[in-house]
């Protein structure tokens, strides 16, 4: 049960996931959390970094939904600019959205990757839908409220990984 919790890799940030790594492992699409994961929940905007970032996915060829639980107005005043697809009040860790960002996206669960902050949103439910996962170290040192929760509840369950030496990073 708790193996679902447990992402396939981690990164400090999604600068770390380039191209050239995500081709060398057969990935051709990533479906990415929004807040706190690609920018601050209360940053409105994406960064010259990162726009950058999602420039470089694109001339790629490697295909970028973003996944949220968040609101329409939120999710889409961000994506849009960057002409990227979106679902918005995604209900992670619930299967549904990623499976419809797979749709979309035209391709198969073994060449698409889930990342995201969260162990308990992103991470267990890109793995509970198959999919392999990355966790990337919260952009923002603050959360919302229900976040807030989430974050206690995944201290322990880190904890309990590494001292299994199951995970070896830091926080």
């Amino acid at each position: 049960m708790l193996k679902n919790f447990l992402p396939d890799q981690h990164v400090k940030n999604v600068f770390e996931i380039t191209p050239d790594i995500l081709k060398e492992q057969g990935i051709k699409g990533i479906i990415t959390d929004l807040d706190n994961t690609l920018v601050e929940w209360d940053r409105p905007n994406a960064t010259p970094k990162l726009i950058n970032w999602f420039e470089q996915m694109r001339l790629s060829d490697i295909k970028v939904t973003i996944v949220s639980n968040n609101n329409e107005s939120r999710v889409k005043n961000f994506s849009d600019p960057l002409k990227t697809p979106f679902i918005y009040q995604a209900r992670k860790p619930m299967g549904r959205a990623f499976k419809r960002a797979l749709l979309e996206m035209q391709l198969e669960k073994h060449e698409v990757v889930v990342v995201g902050d969260q162990l308990l949103t992103d991470v267990l439910g890109g793995n509970r839908s198959g999919f392999n996962t990355i966790l990337v170290v919260p952009v923002a040192k603050t959360d919302g409220f229900f976040t807030k929760i989430n974050r206690t509840i995944e201290r322990r369950i880190l904890n309990w990984f590494k001292k299994k030496g199951m995970i070896n990073w830091e926080d």
